[in-house]
């Protein structure tokens, strides 16, 4: 997938969140959950385009790991709506597949970048002979 296309499926993610956030009854653990699910939702997005912009492979890895973190709190969060039943599964369940399908693409992201080697080969050693 292609930088640009995760950074508009990141964005769109935390619109969606944002969104079923709102749909939340008004009492204080919605309250709560509201702002810690907003957070680490929109965090995914921020934090992917921090990413993209990495002065380093170390640097990248890093901001990688931060994504990864809280798009899987943001999972976390939709799994206790439906645990508590603040929000039908039927709702959720949508959002809640894009949110680990995001966390499985950026761990995948993060176990490649970590695995290229970081020496220089040149392009003629690489070309079979």
């Amino acid at each position: 997938m292609k930088e640009k296309d995760l950074k508009n499926r990141t964005k769109e993610f935390a619109h969606r969140c944002v969104k079923l956030c709102l749909a939340l009854p008004k009492n204080d653990l919605c309250s709560h959950i509201r702002k810690q699910f907003i957070k680490c939702s929109t965090s995914v997005a921020a934090n992917y385009r921090a990413a993209c912009v990495a002065q380093s492979r170390p640097d990248f890895v890093s901001k990688l790991s931060i994504v990864i973190e809280e798009a899987d709190e943001s999972c976390f969060w939709m799994e206790f709506i439906i645990e508590e039943k603040l929000l039908s599964e039927k709702q959720v369940a949508d959002l809640l597949q894009e949110g680990k399908e995001l966390t499985a693409i950026f761990v995948t992201s993060r176990k490649t970048t970590k695995n290229r080697s970081t020496e220089f080969i040149p392009e003629e050693e690489l070309a079979v002979k």
